[in-house]
């Protein structure tokens, strides 16, 4: 039977997503891009706003009509936060939620056996252990993710991850290890991800982020090893100076800020204030050169005043971001937030996102000009257009250097920086 896959959201769902495929092929089920060849369609969600679920369900209801006697898999955090599944997505026969995903390949056995409806999602428990997964890589990639943490119980006003996820879990470090040393051997590149990776070892005590860190730098032989998305509250001055002793990893940190502005971020319940994140900003920019800080940022947040807003923007500005994602507040039921009344107009979000953007955007221009000049270490990637070799820095930008060869695909080179594009930089190798 033929199966297509599509995944909503971060990178951890990516992974995965990965996993199921890597199961469900060594089952004998084979793998397409083409939904009008599937038989079965198994979609990894995601919830973390109002804008994640309506296309959840929209592809749903697509796959629906593309295929009325196919399987229909949904799993991941819509699936786990849902509390009628059948009523809320009828379209689909099998739901998992977010601890289980390793059991698809079975359910969808059983499915075709029994033709009945399946909804296996296990509720999340205090002392629960992550549910092990490795990525076996694929030849076509140069880089590969590795999933080290799950959960988080941070419990910010907003959100809805720690309900969807569970509580904090950490892979043990021998996992972690044994599935980077196999990956190295076919990828140049490892990215540790996590829902909440600033946690990673709080749950069992004795262990942070940094030592995962260096046991991969250390024994898998990876060029480059990178972190993903970050909560700062718990990047501490002992962990980025471990950090900045790994070579192998990359000077680039996604810092969700989420607000710069100190009272919101108090009403969000995040752990930390402006003063705090400007520190932490000044540390890794101190402890590694040519860092490239990236976040998120949220506006209409509940009670959020046109003041508010103005000190978000002005610290935004202070710090000049190499790029950031804009995104309004979106209510999810179930969240603190949620049921406030001093929700903000939809015209007014409209109008602080673009003008936030506007100001990201200037700083992402900003700190590409500022590489203009400068020899780059860029790895180039399969991916490519018409007319350039394209790769990443070891900060993450784009570079395109025009063709030359027939191939540079997981080639590293030094390359000089002659100009920026729109969220790129070209060059030439020296």
């Amino acid at each position: 039977m033929f199966v297509y896959y599509y995944t909503f959201g971060c990178k951890v769902n990516q992974y995965e997503t990965e996993n199921i495929r890597q199961a469900m092929e060594a089952r004998g089920f084979e793998t397409v891009k083409d939904v009008y060849a599937a038989d079965i369609y198994i979609i990894n969600s995601c919830t973390v706003t109002a804008q994640a679920d309506l296309k959840l369900r929209q592809m749903v209801h697509k796959l629906r009509r593309v295929n009325e006697n196919g399987v229909i898999v949904v799993c991941g955090c819509y699936s786990q936060v849902l509390k009628s599944h059948k009523a809320a997505l009828p379209e689909a026969d099998i739901f998992a939620g977010t601890s289980n995903k390793t059991e698809i390949p079975k359910l969808v056995e059983e499915f075709v056996l029994s033709r009945q409806a399946i909804v296996s999602v296990n509720e999340h428990f205090k002392g629960e252990k992550i549910e092990l997964m490795k990525n076996l890589g694929s030849k076509n990639k140069t880089r590969a993710i590795i999933k080290i943490q799950d959960g988080c119980d941070r419990f910010c006003s907003y959100c809805i991850i720690p309900y969807a996820r569970g509580r904090i879990r950490s892979k043990p470090l021998k996992d972690i290890e044994a599935e980077a040393k196999e990956l190295a051997k076919t990828h140049d590149e490892l990215v540790l991800v996590g829902i909440n990776l600033s946690c990673y070892g709080q749950d069992v005590g004795g262990i942070d982020l940094a030592d995962a860190v260096e046991v991969v730098c250390r024994t898998s032989g990876a060029k480059r090893v990178r972190l993903g998305s970050l909560e700062p509250e718990l990047l501490t001055e002992d962990i980025i100076k471990r950090l900045s002793k790994c070579k192998e990893l990359c000077p680039h940190f996604h810092l969700s800020l989420q607000s710069g502005c100190d009272k919101t971020l108090k009403e969000m319940r995040r752990k930390y204030g402006k003063a705090e994140y400007f520190t932490l900003v000044s540390s890794l920019r101190e402890n590694f050169s040519d860092c490239a800080i990236t976040t998120d940022i949220m506006v209409g947040f509940p009670g959020e005043s046109d003041e508010n807003f103005a000190q978000s923007l002005e610290f935004v500005k202070s710090i000049g971001f190499a790029q950031a994602h804009i995104f309004p507040y979106s209510k999810r039921n179930g969240t603190v937030a949620a049921k406030r009344t001093d929700q903000i107009p939809s015209r007014i979000k409209d109008v602080r996102s673009k003008e936030m953007a506007e100001a990201t955007k200037a700083s992402e221009k900003a700190f590409l000009e500022a590489m203009v000049g400068t020899v780059q270490e860029v790895l180039f990637e399969r991916e490519r257009s018409k007319d350039y070799h394209q790769g990443h820095t070891r900060n993450y930008v784009l570079v395109k250097v025009k063709l030359f060869t027939d191939s540079m695909w997981r080639k590293t080179a030094q390359v000089r920086i002659t100009s920026c594009g729109d969220g790129y930089v070209l060059g030439e190798i020296v």
